[in-house]
């Protein structure tokens, strides 16, 4: 039957159709019509997102061949491996949407996409890891719980996977720093002084106060995010002053001081000077990062030619095969 010209729908009522959708709270999925602003809106995050879960490995893959005992040296490997895990869950996502995963990395590498800006901070001891754990990807399951609920289908459905991992490793962290304060005054200081180190860049994770964050409003109107980052920022800090009293460790913000008005606790300004600075480019390390990632791409280049040059051969081996029937 042909469809007469009549019969196709307009963009207005697709755009129609697209707003009702996301007013019903239902999702997007990729044979939908979506607006073009939505759909680069959503390739730019979810390509920063499978970035920062692949640049990731780098902080704490410093510690691997230097763990102190063989389970912590299982432990922090499986963790490694969950997050190159969840790097490729999101180049998935983005390719739902048209994106190419190559065109994503090579993007990486020359500096025209970002990752998140915690990761281009050094691991200069062990009690790194734990702090990461705890109070980085604690800050990630704040930011992300709320997207398995994004207005995209795909991006929603990887992050349940992706948050259940991040939760084990936030309660790793954790125990690892159990551990270490309940040990010598020296493993003690080494947990404090981590931790003083990481505070701040963690706030910053969330991205700039909402007044100077571009995209927030748009990426809320359309339920890709559901909270903006100030609000993420205070339901972390929430969420983690009484951990860090329960750990036995002073979070370094003097601002720091519960409100009972709002009953939530007021705390300082992070230095937005520097979280400018490192996302730019200018971090203690994302140079290395970026060369580290290089490498690592190019050496696996033959990996990548082996595997295209089998499927090519899988390709018409079973072509012949359906033509010899």
């Amino acid at each position: 039957m042909t469809t007469s010209h009549a019969d196709t729908p307009t963009e207005n009522e697709l755009l129609a159709v697209f707003d009702q959708t996301i007013a019903d709270d239902q999702r997007i999925e990729p044979r939908d019509w979506m607006p073009d602003g939505y759909r680069k809106t959503l390739i730019r995050q979810i390509a920063q997102h499978a970035h920062s879960e692949i640049i990731g490995m780098q902080p704490e893959g410093n510690w691997l061949t230097r763990a102190p005992s063989l389970r912590r040296k299982a432990i922090l490997t499986a963790k490694v491996q969950d997050e190159a895990g969840h790097g490729l869950y999101l180049y998935s996502a983005a390719e739902t949407l048209g994106a190419d995963r190559d065109d994503l990395v090579d993007k990486l590498l020359s500096g025209r996409q970002k990752y998140s800006s915690i990761f281009n901070y050094p691991t200069l001891t062990f009690a790194d890891v734990g702090t990461i754990g705890w109070l980085v990807d604690g800050a990630a399951i704040c930011n992300q719980v709320p997207l398995c609920r994004s207005s995209f289908g795909p991006y929603g459905r990887a992050m349940i996977r992706v948050c259940k991992e991040e939760s084990f490793h936030q309660r790793q962290g954790y125990e690892l720093l159990t551990v270490m304060m309940g040990g010598t005054d020296a493993q003690r200081e080494m947990v404090q002084e981590s931790v003083n180190r990481f505070w701040w860049p963690a706030l910053m994770m969330f991205g700039p106060p909402d007044e100077q964050s571009p995209n927030t409003e748009q990426s809320m109107a359309w339920h890709i995010k559901r909270h903006s980052n100030d609000e993420l920022r205070q339901r972390f800090v929430d969420m983690t002053v009484p951990q860090a009293q329960a750990l036995g460790v002073t979070l370094p913000d003097p601002d720091l001081t519960w409100n009972p008005d709002r009953e939530s606790y007021d705390f300082g300004e992070p230095d937005w000077s520097e979280f400018t600075a490192v996302v730019k480019g200018d971090g203690p390390l994302n140079h290395e990062r970026i060369r580290v990632r290089r490498a690592a791409h190019d050496n696996g280049a033959w990996v990548r030619e082996a595997a295209a040059a089998f499927a090519a051969r899988q390709h018409r081996t079973d072509h012949e095969q359906e033509m010899s029937k």
